[in-house]
Parts: structure tokens; sequence; C-alpha cells
């Protein structure tokens, strides 16, 4: 238990924190309009790493939020991970020369799976794969693209390429506060090696729970947004469960 991680997002569009309902932009939500100052909020809150999302980058397939994320990583020292529009080489040299520890490759997973695996032959440790589902099956270009790839099999065309993690997002649970889909990202994880992050629809302490719990001990940690900027989650309590919790484990190990 001890590498599980709880993320907190910072979802940028147009250099604002936001967050979107199933990953509409039309649905988007600003909670800060200063990404350094909330980035520096989550640090002294005590979370131990950043998850970072370029929005417009997603539907661009380019990076759009660069001063945005240049600004969180001059003013924190936890490790950030990045994506949206991270679709060439030269963006993920780019970002890792910057200071981002490891970055998320989502729609060129789908449609150039040869980046993925030079990057992660480049870059070892500091590459992710984003496998963004609905009903099972891949969406990619900010979601605004369903494919007939089916999450599992995408994941698993990537267990010898290296790839640090997977971030499993449910796009249906995404910024709608139904709770982590549990059983499909458990699903994703058991018929992988890479160890996955769970995303989409955290919304309280309980689900904190849930992800502790020993059936769940393949997950390497869950990523929250809009449970936090409601005030839904108490930062404090999160991170004193996942403390004990890995004390817990400590002491039986």
């Amino acid at each position: 238990m001890a590498s599980v991680i709880l993320f907190p997002a910072i979802d940028l569009k147009e250099g604002q924190c936001v967050r979107l309902v199933e990953g509409e932009m039309s649905s988007a939500t600003v909670f800060n309009d200063d990404p350094t100052a909330q980035a520096q909020a989550f640090e002294r809150q005590g979370f131990e790493y950043l998850h970072v999302v370029d929005l417009d980058g997603a539907f661009a397939g380019a990076p759009m939020n660069a001063l945005a994320v240049e600004g969180i990583l001059a003013n924190i020292k936890i490790p950030v991970q990045l994506g949206g529009g991270i679709r060439e080489m030269r963006t993920i040299s780019r970002w890792l020369d910057k200071g981002i520890s490891r970055v998320i490759i989502g729609t060129a997973a789908v449609r150039d799976p040869t980046l993925v695996r030079e990057a992660a032959r480049l870059y070892p440790g500091r590459i992710a794969v984003g496998i963004d589902a609905k009903d099972g099956f891949v969406a990619v270009e900010g979601w605004a693209r369903r494919t007939h790839v089916s999450a599992q099999d995408l994941g698993r065309s990537f267990e010898d390429a290296g790839v640090a993690a997977i971030v499993y997002t449910d796009i249906s649970r995404d910024g709608v506060l139904k709770g982590l889909n549990i059983e499909a990202t458990l699903a994703l994880a058991e018929a992988l090696s890479i160890p996955v992050i769970a995303s989409g629809g955290l919304a309280s302490l309980a689900d904190i729970e849930r992800l502790l719990q020993p059936d769940c001990k393949k997950l390497a940690g869950a990523i929250t947004g809009r449970a936090l900027y409601d005030g839904r989650l108490d930062p404090a309590e999160a991170l004193a469960l996942i403390r004990q919790s890995r004390q817990a484990s400590t002491n039986e190990g």
C-alpha cells in the first residue's frame, strides 16, 4: 500500500483552473484563476504529487497552457505529471527538460503507439499512458472522438513497452461526483502488469476508504478534482487515511 498516491488535479483552460463535466468544455467551472497559487495550496496541504492537464492542448493537439504549467513548476517542489496535447517527441522532451516528472500520452497512444514505445525507451520511468474510456471504449482528442479500441486492449498493447503507469479515466464519471469506477479500474489493473491510477468521479472520503481496501492493492493511486474544489473531500482527512494505511502496511511487513 505504500505506493498509493492521491493526486490533486489542476485542469487548465485559458490559463485558469477549471473542472469539466464528462469532458465537455462548455461545462467548465472556473475554480481558481491562479494555477500557481492552487498548486502551492495543494503542496501546503501535504499532497505528494500533482496531476496537471492542459485541456486546450488536448483539443488542439499541442501545448496551449505552457505559461501556466511553467509557473507551477517554478513555484512548487513536489513532482508533477502532465497530460494534454502531448503528441510529439519534441513536446515530450521539452516538458521533461523543463522539470515535468512524468508526461501522460493519451491520443497519441492510439494514433501513434510507436511514439510511446520510443519515449519510454528514451525516458524510463517518466512516460505514462492515459486511457480515457466510456462504456469500455477509448476516446481521444480531448474525448471528442470515440474509438473502437477497448481500454484493456490498449493497455495490453503497451505491456512490454516500459510504460511507468496507466491513468485510467471513466469519462462518464468525470466531474459528476458519482464515485470512482472501482470495478472497471480493477479489471484493467488485473489484466495488466503496469501500475494503474484511477481517475474520474472521486467524490468523498468513502472513495479513499474504498481505494485502501485489500482488493485495491494493485492500484497505484487515484486522481481527485472537483471533490477537492467543492469541499466535499477534506485533504487532511484523506491524506491522514493514506498515511495510516501506509503505517499499518509497514508494521505488518
